[in-house]
C-alpha cells in the first residue's frame, strides 16, 4: 500500500532494516526460538543500525533526531522475521532508554546510556507487579528513605529482557496512594537485595527472556531517584504511547507475514485438481486479510504523522492498538485455515504467530484497558 508520507530517507531506512532482517535474522529465527535465546552479538549488530537512538542525543550514541515513521518501520520490519520473540528480546530496552536520558542523573547517563543504545548492555522498565497487572495506581513496591539511600521492597513480573538486563528503571511507592505517590529509581543488576528468576514455559516469545524481579531491602543511592519524588510515573506516562505504536507496527508486520505466507501456500498447494488460490473461498479469505492489513497500515501512517506533528494522539493510539490486535487475530486464524494441517506444525511462522497473538493483545495495555482509556481520552 502506497504511503503518502514516504520520503527517500524513510524508504532507504526501511530497505536497510529489511535487508538486515533477511540476512541476519530470518534464516535463524526458528532455530533461536526453539533454543530459547538469541546470541548477544545480535544486540550489538542491531544497536549499530541506530534503531534505539531515536530521540536520544548523539553524545549518548543516539541519532539526535526523532521520526515516528522510522520508529514504526523498525518494529514492522523486524516482526517480519516470523518469530516475535526475536524482536522482543532485542527491544526490551526500548521503553527504558528515554526515561534514563530525560530523568536520570548526568552521571548515570554518561556512564550507561551509550552502552544501552548501542546494544552493548541491556536495560528494562519494571512496572507490572504480580498482584497488579494494569492497575498501576495500586502499585505495591515501596521505596523508603534511609539516610543517603532508598530501600526498595517488593517485586515486579513479566519484565521483558530482565534476565539479561544490566540496568532497570523501577517505579516504587514513596508517597500516598495513586499515581502521584510513585517515584522512579535506577537500579543496577548487581545491587545487593536485588534478584530475579526466569519465567519459562511461555505460550510464545520463546527466545525472549521475561523475568520476575525481587527487591528485598534493596539499597540504592538517593541520587538514583529519577526525576521528582512522587511524580515519577506521571513523568513517563507518555512513554507508553510510543510503546503502543511499536506494538501496532509489530502486529502489522505479523499480519503481512500471515498474508504473504498464505498467498505463497495457496499458489503452491493443490486440492480437488486445482491450486488453492483458484478456490473462491480461499480468494475471499485472502481479500479479507489484505483489506484488514491495508486498514491497519493506513491507520498507523496517520498516527505516525500525528505523533510527529504533536500533540500525542493518545485516543487514536489506544483505538489502533485494540483494532490491530483483533485484525491480527483474524489474519492469523485465516492463515491457519488456509494452511490446514501444515499450519499446525512447528517451524511454520503462521503457527508461531497464531500462538503469539494473545501476548500482543495483552502486552502494552490490554484490549479492555485500551478501550476504556480511549473513551476517557475522548472526554466521555
Amino acid at each position: 500500500m502506497k504511503n503518502p508520507f514516504e520520503t527517500e530517507e524513510r524508504a532507504a531506512w526501511r530497505k536497510t532494516l529489511r535487508d538486515f532482517v533477511a540476512a541476519e535474522i530470518t534464516p535463524f529465527a526458528d532455530q533461536w526460538d526453539e533454543a530459547g535465546s538469541i546470541p548477544w552479538e545480535l544486540h550489538q549488530k542491531v544497536g549499530a543500525l541506530g534503531v534505539w537512538g531515536f530521540g536520544i542525543s548523539e553524545k549518548y550514541g543516539g541519532l539526535g533526531f526523532d521520526d515516528c515513521f522510522m520508529r514504526a518501520a523498525y518494529h514492522e520490519e523486524f516482526a517480519k522475521c516470523g518469530a516475535g520473540g526475536v524482536p522482543t528480546a532485542l527491544a526490551g530496552r526500548v521503553i527504558s532508554i528515554e526515561p534514563i536520558e530525560r530523568l536520570a542523573s548526568s552521571e548515570i547517563r554518561a556512564r550507561v546510556l551509550e552502552d544501552i543504545v548501542l546494544g552493548r548492555k541491556g536495560s528494562s522498565l519494571g512496572v507490572t507487579e504480580p498482584g497488579g497487572g494494569s492497575d498501576v495506581a495500586n502499585l505495591k513496591t515501596t521505596a523508603r528513605r534511609d539516610g543517603n539511600h532508598f530501600v526498595l521492597n517488593g517485586s515486579k513480573t513479566f519484565i521483558t529482557g530482565a534476565m539479561t538486563s544490566d540496568y532497570f528503571v523501577i517505579p516504587a511507592r514513596t508517597g500516598g496512594p495513586g499515581l502521584t505517590g510513585i517515584s522512579l529509581f535506577f537500579v543496577e543488576a548487581d545491587t545487593p537485595g536485588f534478584s530475579r528468576t526466569e519465567i519459562s514455559r511461555k505460550m510464545g516469545w520463546w527466545c525472549s527472556d521475561q523475568a520476575t524481579l525481587y527487591f528485598d531491602d534493596c539499597r540504592v543511592p538517593a541520587e538514583n531517584m529519577m526525576g521528582e519524588e512522587n511524580k515519577g510515573f506521571i513523568a513517563i506516562m507518555q512513554n507508553f504511547n510510543l510503546e503502543r505504536v511499536a506494538l501496532i507496527a509489530g502486529m502489522l508486520g505479523m499480519m503481512k507475514v500471515c498474508l504473504s505466507a498464505s498467498i505463497d501456500w495457496a499458489q503452491t498447494r493443490e486440492t480437488f485438481g486445482k491450486k488453492l488460490i483458484k478456490h473462491q473461498v480461499i480468494r475471499h479469505k485472502i481479500a479479507d486479510m489484505s483489506a484488514k492489513t491495508d486498514a491497519v497500515e493506513a491507520y498507523l501512517n496517520q498516527i505516525c504523522w500525528q505523533v510527529n506533528e504533536g500533540p500525542m494522539p493518545v485516543a487514536e493510539i489506544c483505538k489502533a492498538k485494540f483494532f490491530t490486535s483483533k485484525a491480527l487475530e483474524f489474519c492469523a486464524s485465516e492463515a491457519m485455515q488456509i494452511f490446514g494441517g501444515a499450519g499446525y506444525l512447528r517451524g511454520n511462522p503462521v503457527e508461531r504467530i497464531y500462538r503469539e497473538v494473545k501476548v500482543m493483545a495483552i502486552g502494552g495495555g490490554s484490549e479492555e484497558i485500551m478501550r476504556d482509556l480511549a473513551v476517557r481520552q475522548m472526554g466521555l
